[in-house]
């Protein structure tokens, strides 16, 4: 049985919790949220940091040196991290649900995520090439397959 079947997210080792993350690149995208009614809606605007090709952070060791704003996901706030995409792992795990067939995980590499259009890959533009955020609101982060 593999780890994240047999243990809880907070009997994870490090290594295996930072295995869990699939790379797909949505939580590095901007997001907003309406003031007036708490939505929460996606934008294709990505941290400065992140490689549009690999889907991984250019610097994650040391990302917070460049955003410091950038959040930690941790079995303790998992939960509270309700702007997470419905496709990560950590939010299905937290809620129950089992990974995705696309997990590299699962397949041995990004290939299958990417595929199934589950990445940010060919999505995306620098946030700092963009002027109007609210013009930059995309759907596409909140498909969830399997």
């Amino acid at each position: 049985m593999a780890f994240w079947q047999s243990k809880t997210l907070t009997e994870m080792t490090s290594q295996e919790w930072e295995s869990l993350c699939d790379g797909c690149g949505k939580c590095c995208l901007n997001k907003l949220i309406d003031d007036e009614t708490e939505e929460l809606y996606y934008t294709n605007a990505a941290c400065l940091l992140l490689d549009h090709q690999t889907t991984s952070c250019q610097h994650y060791s040391d990302r917070f040196r460049y955003v410091p704003q950038c959040t930690v996901i941790t079995a303790q706030n998992v939960h509270e991290l309700t702007w997470l995409p419905d496709s990560c792992a950590y939010r299905r795990l937290a809620a129950g649900r089992a990974l995705p067939s696309w997990h590299p995980l699962l397949t041995g590499s990004k290939d299958a995520m990417h595929l199934a259009g589950m990445s940010i890959q060919g999505k995306v533009v620098d946030e700092r090439r963009v002027k109007d955020i609210e013009d930059h609101i995309v759907l596409w982060p909140l498909k969830d397959l399997d």
